[in-house]
């Protein structure tokens, strides 16, 4: 690690073209990407380029299956309120096809986002790496890994662009976001903008540059430190959604196959189970059989969190708004640590120490309120209740990450290892809930997380068990079907995990950034022994 160690009816007269572009576009944007080699890493390599938007192709991205385009067949373009739609339009016309320039509309977004006509996309300035399948926006967390697997394999340019397009969005829609579309305006995702900018900075030295992003971490820090994001009970932080009621990409797009939404699946749970991890009064009134307001507020600061969904706090993990998580806070400790070391190579010496105070007191705080010496595992903390739930979830291993549990805490953490190991590397949680982020489901970034946190503390041995478990898996299924998808089920060992997901959407996206990632990561983390073992069945 880096540092530390450690993104209306459609009029009648719509011109045949640009109903072709968009049919071609919503294949394009559905289709996996098939192997061209045998060889899985030589497939991620030339996958960057495959999963790759840019101004160029902008067309393609601003097309939104969730959504329709305007009465007159274009899809909307937003720039920052204070843009220049003029400007910004003679530069796409420059860089884009003039028939796929007719099918978008160049707008700024209004000073007032109720005001806000049509959800669009929002523009950004360099090109940057989708996750796969059905995404073509830029993704908050997910770009942190892409840009590993970028930087791994020499992509410099790529995972710079990266950077600048985070910097970007502070700087003009006031955070890194939960994505690059209007109905995200309203949260961000699990910070890791100091980790890309330094990740850059080691390979450029370019210290103007790293001077430069200094302002923007500044202003995304100060996000997650006030409210409502800060909870002063504790000086920790949360996830918390500034936007209301219905998530709208959820009511138009996340259905089952029996074209219900996600919350009309939730109601269904909510009138035929009881409930005791929360009141559920606060979020679900039974007279009416409708969702409250906190309950859209509290689903929002879920997918803010970026695990949507599972149940983790609760049901759906709407409750997440009462709660200070490990994850997020050793995040932020990460921040605050990678902060001062930043300020120290540009030479503002003056300012280190207090970004490093800021660390230690984030860390002591989360040692002190969410380790539980018995269980040997970091749980999430109710600021409300004043107790951790205890819901084992892989994210106990982020403090290990991140560099701040002692040694008795990280064996511990290593000795809890059996709640989360199975065939195909470790669950997300202990639990079966119908959700995509808890068990039998394996997700690449938390694998990473897990056996880079392990290897900090010297348990090298369980770091290459696991390591080895996860990587077989996710090669047996890329020599299986031709490519890497999103989610994995560790429990059977197999990559089809549809049947087990009811709650969220079940499709297993193809592609894909973070696994791509993250396999090119670990792997070069093994013993040249294990990395022969791995991918000897490609000699065949």
């Amino acid at each position: 690690m880096s540092l530390t160690d450690p993104l209306k009816k459609r009029a009648a007269g719509i011109s045949i073209l640009a109903l072709l572009f968009a049919a071609v576009v919503a294949l394009a944007q559905n289709a996996s990407p098939p192997a061209q080699t045998s060889s899985i890493l030589d497939y991620i390599k030339q996958t960057w380029g495959t999963l790759t938007r840019s101004n160029k192709n902008l067309a393609t991205a601003a097309v939104d299956p969730k959504f329709k385009p305007g009465p007159d067949g274009r899809w909307p373009v937003y720039i920052p309120e204070s843009g220049d739609p003029q400007l910004v339009g003679e530069e796409l016309r420059r860089e884009m096809p003039a028939s796929a320039f007719k099918t978008i509309n160049v707008m700024p977004l209004p000073k007032d986002l109720d005001q806000l006509k049509m959800q669009g996309l929002l523009y950004l300035p360099k090109p940057y790496v989708v996750p796969g399948g059905r995404f073509n926006e830029m993704y908050g967390w997910d770009s942190y890994f892409i840009q590993l697997g970028l930087l791994r394999d020499g992509d410099l340019e790529r995972a710079r662009d990266m950077a600048a397009n985070f910097l970007y969005e502070v700087q003009n829609y006031g955070k890194v976001l939960n994505a690059n579309r209007t109905y995200y305006l309203t949260r961000s995702q699990p910070p890791f903008l100091t980790q890309m900018v330094w990740g850059v900075y080691e390979k450029t030295h370019d210290r103007k540059w790293l001077t430069e992003a200094i302002p923007e971490i500044e202003k995304y820090y100060q996000i997650w430190v006030n409210e409502p994001h800060l909870t002063p009970e504790t000086g920790l932080s949360r996830y918390f959604d500034t936007g209301e009621g219905p998530a709208p990409e959820v009511v138009s797009a996340e259905r089952n196959t029996e074209g219900k939404t996600h919350y009309e699946l939730v109601k269904e749970y909510f009138k035929t189970h009881e409930i005791t991890d929360y009141d559920v009064k606060q979020y679900y009134d039974r007279s009416t059989d409708q969702l409250t307001p906190l309950f859209y507020k509290g689903d929002r600061s879920m997918r803010e969190s970026g695990f949507d969904p599972s149940n983790r706090f609760g049901p759906f993990n709407i409750d997440i708004i009462h709660y200070d998580p490990v994850c997020l806070n050793a995040l932020l400790f990460l921040m605050e640590s990678q902060t001062a070391e930043i300020l120290h190579e540009v030479g503002r010496d003056g300012e280190v120490q207090a970004w490093r105070d800021r660390a230690r007191q984030r860390a002591e705080a989360v040692n002190k309120l969410m380790w539980d010496p018995k269980d040997g595992v970091y749980y999430d903390y109710n600021f409300v209740s004043k107790k951790v739930r205890r819901y084992p979830f892989l994210t106990t291993l982020y403090p290990l990450w991140a560099g701040f549990a002692t040694k008795e805490q990280a064996a511990k953490v290593r000795d809890s290892l059996p709640l989360f190991e199975r065939v195909g590397g470790l669950q997300t949680s202990t639990y079966v809930s119908g959700n995509q982020w808890d068990s039998p489901f394996g997700w690449a970034p938390l694998e990473m997380i897990a056996v880079e946190g392990l290897r900090r503390y010297g348990f090298n041995e369980d770091a290459e068990r696991i390591a080895m478990k996860w990587l077989t898996l996710v090669h047996r299924e890329f020599e299986r079907q031709g490519f890497i998808v999103e989610k994995y089920n560790v429990v059977s060992g197999g990559s089809d995990v549809a049947e087990h997901i009811r709650f969220g959407y079940s499709a297993n996206q193809a592609g894909f950034g973070w696994t791509n990632a993250v396999f090119t990561q670990i792997y070069d983390e093994l013993t040249p022994a294990d990395q022969r073992k791995l991918l000897e069945s490609e000699q065949h």
